[in-house]
């Protein structure tokens, strides 16, 4: 039975409450027609946000305070002048002091340097340190009162098809949000200048002109990498863009502050890379590994007992010295280039001890080597 169809009368009859009755009826059903349609309304997909929307929003409210607009002038100098040239970028805010982390590129021989906050308070900043090696520097301002800094994530645990955030201020718009997801781990990157960042986070999440050095930040809000480069033959955003992992950022940065600079565990060797047909030619025992050309006296090497060479000779123009130990191994890890070595004392303490894996005179030696750094 319709209970909400149109009465067009009483019958005779029936008395006015059975009609009173009725009419009663058609109101309830009416009232009832409005409740549904707005729970219609506010169930609907296209007036609420979706689960997705939600979480964008709550990582941008979270994090966006904590991410600066950094510009920078550098006066160069060409045969008629000297002129200013402006330059921008982002930074992430990393202690309630005014720490502020970014690419070293952003600020690279910049003479002056200012740092806008999320609402338009302005203030200089000072350079601290520096690692160019990582593309990484610290400076600071002296905020009128004390900052929130960014929450630091853990980039050892992150996995291909992670979703993540990027927040800068790319082309000079402040505070803009873009998404996407982690595309590979572990890709080596080379800069515009040269070097080479080992272990680097690919991301498809826009990173265009000015997010250099803003953070790159997982669901929870915390940040994982920092935004450094795109890989793009016309300048703009192609789906490729690289960040360094905040492991690197753990590791580096109490140096940066106290010292301006990394200390890094070394050798004090001048070492030649061997490959099986330059090894065949100077007669040696083994086809990989670093031949020990000279070692610094002073050095850890040379202090662990380890030799160089006395003989000299040119290869390819370059003046080496035979006869000094070959470096095989370094803590179990083969070694066939300088780096790496860098990659094998990576992380180590002053004063821990490695293990080194030699050859001299055709026998294989264990030396075991007190690690020194070294700015």
């Amino acid at each position: 039975m319709n209970y909400c169809q149109d009465i067009r009368g009483v019958p005779k009859g029936v008395s006015k409450t059975k009609g009173s009755t009725v009419s009663s009826l058609k109101f309830l059903c009416f009232i009832l027609l409005l409740v549904m349609m707005s729970l219609f309304v506010l169930t609907s997909p296209s007036f609420g946000l979706t689960e997705e929307e939600e979480i964008n929003i709550r990582v941008f409210r979270e994090a966006s305070p904590s991410v600066v607009n950094i510009t920078t002038t550098t006066f160069i100098r060409d045969f008629f002048s000297i002129y200013p040239q402006k330059g921008a970028g982002s930074g992430s805010i990393i202690d309630s002091s005014g720490y502020i982390l970014t690419n070293f590129h952003v600020i690279e021989d910049a003479s002056e340097i200012n740092v806008t906050l999320y609402d338009g308070r302005r203030f200089p900043a000072r350079f601290v340190g520096a690692d160019p090696d990582n593309d990484i520097a610290i400076i600071k301002i002296k905020p009128d009162k004390r900052l929130r800094p960014l929450k630091l994530g853990d980039s050892d645990e992150l996995q291909v098809g992670q979703k993540v955030f990027a927040i800068g201020n790319p082309f000079g718009l402040n505070s803009t949000l873009t998404t996407g997801i982690i595309s590979a781990l572990g890709r080596p990157l080379t800069t515009e200048t040269g070097r080479r960042i080992d272990n680097v986070i690919q991301t498809d999440a826009p990173i265009n002109p000015g997010n250099s050095g803003g953070p790159l930040i997982d669901t929870g809000g915390r940040m994982i990498g920092i935004n450094t480069a795109i890989f793009s033959p016309s300048g703009g955003n192609v789906g490729i863009g690289f960040a360094i992992p905040v492991s690197v950022v753990r590791e580096i940065v109490p140096d940066l502050i106290k010292y301006g600079k990394v200390r890094r565990p070394w050798l004090g060797i001048v070492g030649v890379p061997l490959w099986p047909e330059l090894a065949r030619a100077l007669e040696l025992p083994v086809e990989r590994g670093i031949l020990v050309s000279e070692v610094d006296p002073e050095g850890p090497a040379a202090r662990a007992g380890i030799r160089g060479g006395n003989l000299p000779v040119r290869i390819s123009g370059t003046l080496i010295y035979l006869g000094g130990d070959v470096i095989l191994e370094i803590n179990g890890k083969p070694v066939n280039s300088m780096d790496d070595i860098k990659r094998a004392l990576r992380g180590k303490r002053e004063g821990e001890r490695v293990n080194i894996l030699i050859s001299r005179a055709g026998k294989r030696k264990k030396i075991r080597m007190k690690v020194r750094l070294r700015g």
